[in-house]
Formats: C-alpha cells, sequence, structure tokens
C-alpha cells in the first residue's frame, strides 16, 4: 500500500504542517493551523530531545507534508503512527513515501513502519504509542494535552510544539506572572520542562506568535487524587489568583455549593475520612481536566473586582459553616495565601484538610 499503512478512519488525529502551498501546488489553510517547519536543523533537534529507541511506536500528530515523518522513518524507530486532518496532506504523504527523491532503504521502511490515520486526533481512539512528537494546531493545545494524559497505558514521553505563551504556562512556576490552573493541572499529571523556543520566521508561512518546544513526561505513578476533587478546588482558587484563600472562600456562591456538598455527603452517610481522597485516578478523571481553554484569555495583570459578594452571616444563618471553612484555612495556615504563590504540595495537602473536614468540591 503507497506510503505504507494508509488506513482512512472516520475519527482519527489533528490537523496538519503547512507551507503557502504544497509541492504539488495544493494551498495551506492557516485557520487549520498549517505551518510547515522548514529549518531542517530545528527537525534534528526535536528528533535529538525525544530520545527516540529502535522499540519505539512513535505517535505523530498533524504530519502536513512529512519533513519530520521522514526524520522519525530514518531515525530507524519500530513504526510511525501520523494522525492528520486533512485529506489533501494524506495524498501528499503517500506520494512522498513512494516517489523517487526517498532512498529505496527508507521507501522499504516506510513501507513497514508508516500508519497513517485520516481525522481529527480529538475523537479518534488513539493506539498504543511511546512517545508522542508532534507540531499541532495551536488552538487543539489544551485539549489535546490533556487528551494524551488522559491516554493508557502511560507513554513514556510528548514532545510538542506548542504557541509560546501555552507553553509557558505548562512550565510556570509559583510565582510565576503565567502561573495558572493549566499550569497546576498538568504538572500534577506530568513532568514538564521546556526544551527551545522557536521563533515564527521558522515556519512558512510564518504564524503570528512565536513557539516553543516542551517535554511532557506523565507521573508513574498518578497521585492518589480524585481529579474532579483536585480540579473543583483549584477552579474556586484561581478564580482569582491573586486574592487571598480567606477572602475567596468568604464569597457566597463558594459557601453556598460547598455547603450543598458537605450535607450532600451527610445525607448519604458517608465519614468524614472518605475514600475519594484515596481514589486512584482513572482516564475518565483525567477528562474533566481537558476544558482549560479559559486559561489562555485569564487576566494575568492587575485583577478586576470581585462581583461575588461575602456571604452574610445574619441573613442567611450559616455562621457556623463559614467558621467551619475559615477553621480550616486557619489550620493549614492557608488563610492570608494566595493561589499565585502555592504549589501543587500546597494544594495537596489543602485538598486533604478540607476532605478530612467532609468538605468536598464535586
Amino acid at each position: 500500500m503507497a506510503g505504507g499503512k494508509i488506513q482512512k478512519k472516520r475519527h482519527g488525529g489533528g490537523g496538519g504542517g503547512g507551507g503557502a502551498r504544497l509541492q504539488g501546488g495544493i494551498p495551506f489553510e492557516k485557520s487549520k493551523g498549517q505551518h510547515i517547519l522548514r529549518n531542517p536543523a530545528l527537525v534534528d533537534s526535536i528528533i535529538a530531545k525525544a530520545g527516540l529507541k529502535p522499540t519505539d511506536t512513535v505517535l505523530e500528530i498533524g504530519p502536513g507534508t512529512g519533513n519530520l515523518t521522514k526524520r522519525l522513518l530514518e531515525a530507524g524507530v519500530k513504526a510511525v503512527v501520523a494522525v492528520e486532518l486533512d485529506p489533501r496532506m494524506v495524498l501528499e504523504l503517500s506520494r512522498r513515501f513512494q516517489g523517487h527523491p526517498l532512498s529505496s532503504r527508507l521507501k522499504v521502511q516506510a513501507m513497514k513502519a508508516l500508519w497513517v490515520i485520516q481525522g481529527d486526533v480529538l475523537k479518534c481512539d488513539l493506539p498504543y504509542f511511546d512517545i508522542c512528537v508532534a507540531n499541532i494546531p495551536y488552538q487543539i493545545s489544551s485539549p489535546l494535552t490533556f487528551k494524551l494524559l488522559s491516554h493508557r497505558p502511560i507513554f513514556r514521553c510528548a514532545v510538542i510544539m506548542f504557541q509560546r505563551e501555552f507553553a509557558m504556562r505548562l512550565v510556570a512556576q509559583p510565582g510565576d506572572t503565567l502561573y495558572c490552573r493549566l499550569s497546576v493541572n498538568v504538572q500534577l499529571l506530568s513532568r514538564v520542562s521546556h526544551l527551545l523556543k522557536v521563533g515564527r520566521n521558522n515556519f512558512r508561512p510564518p504564524p503570528k506568535v512565536d513557539s516553543s518546544v516542551v517535554r511532557i513526561e506523565p507521573r508513574k505513578p498518578l497521585p492518589p487524587v480524585s481529579f474532579k476533587e483536585w480540579d473543583g478546588l483549584v477552579r474556586i482558587c484561581f478564580n482569582r489568583k491573586n486574592k487571598t484563600l480567606g477572602s475567596l472562600f468568604k464569597q457566597k456562591r463558594v459557601l453556598e455549593l460547598l455547603e450543598k456538598n458537605y450535607k450532600t455527603m451527610q445525607s448519604l452517610q458517608l465519614a468524614q475520612e472518605s475514600e475519594m481522597g484515596e481514589e486512584k485516578m482513572s482516564p475518565d478523571d483525567v477528562a474533566v481536566l481537558a476544558n482549560m481553554v479559559e486559561d489562555l484569555s485569564m487576566e494575568i495583570g492587575d485583577e478586576k473586582e470581585d462581583d461575588d459578594m461575602e456571604m452574610d452571616d445574619a441573613a442567611d444563618g450559616r455562621a457556623s459553616f463559614k467558621e467551619k471553612i475559615m477553621g480550616i484555612l486557619q489550620q493549614g495556615d492557608f488563610a492570608e495565601k494566595r493561589s499565585s504563590k502555592l504549589s501543587q504540595v500546597d494544594f495537596l495537602y489543602l485538598l486533604s484538610l478540607f476532605n478530612k473536614a467532609g468538605i468536598h468540591f464535586s
């Protein structure tokens, strides 16, 4: 079969690379994030930093015209699974890997090792892979990141080209301007490191922003915490990340939500040391973190005043529950702290304090 195993599926992988036009004169579509990496040295650097082994199955998302695909095959990996949305690119890959510019050895390698899936990477069931290497359409950065982190069995690492601001949010540490809910959630599930900055002029056509290559290594084992609980807490804390936690947890809507959860738990006669804090993470659990697009629009400068009003104790008769929440924050010395300064360990400890007191976030 031309170009390796070309399998067309109704659902498959993300959009491809992109220049001004393909070799055959087909125009690239910027709206699909098609920007081809034209610097061979950068392609070589990405391959080198992936740490490939001869036994590896590599998932490539958005192969475009196959520049990175060619180098992956030349690296001698066991298999390359390339997921491409654009049917024109799939045909171009087929033409490229059966055409005369490639050596006979590489054509044989492509026939044995290359499997192209046509479709949307966010909708397909991904096959087994050891490493993911990708230059992705930036509009799918967040959902794709969490889809990969929810994949089982867990892969060894992913080396991915992201929009630079998104990449810097992934690696941001407590106290950094870009530290946000995205940072906390991704770093709960993985070790993230920044590999290299890529200027926009390395692409054809050039995008409007610079890029960065990031390495993501899933944690093994995953932390023993419920994702739904974790994300519920983190959503509240990063609603206004520079406000004190004492101020955030006095808000009327927050107290109403937590009190409702508290009463629901009591009605179900669950013990205060709920087993939720000891549940292992599951792929379905990870999926609740996938809706992260709003983090890119999160304010990173001076924050606007929160419209949420604090609970009126006298009017609502909920002073005792409010005192319970404040007591938990004070117990861990969290009342005057801000989410923008808290580490993974801090959030895990805070969640454990709430759960031990019977307070839950999902």
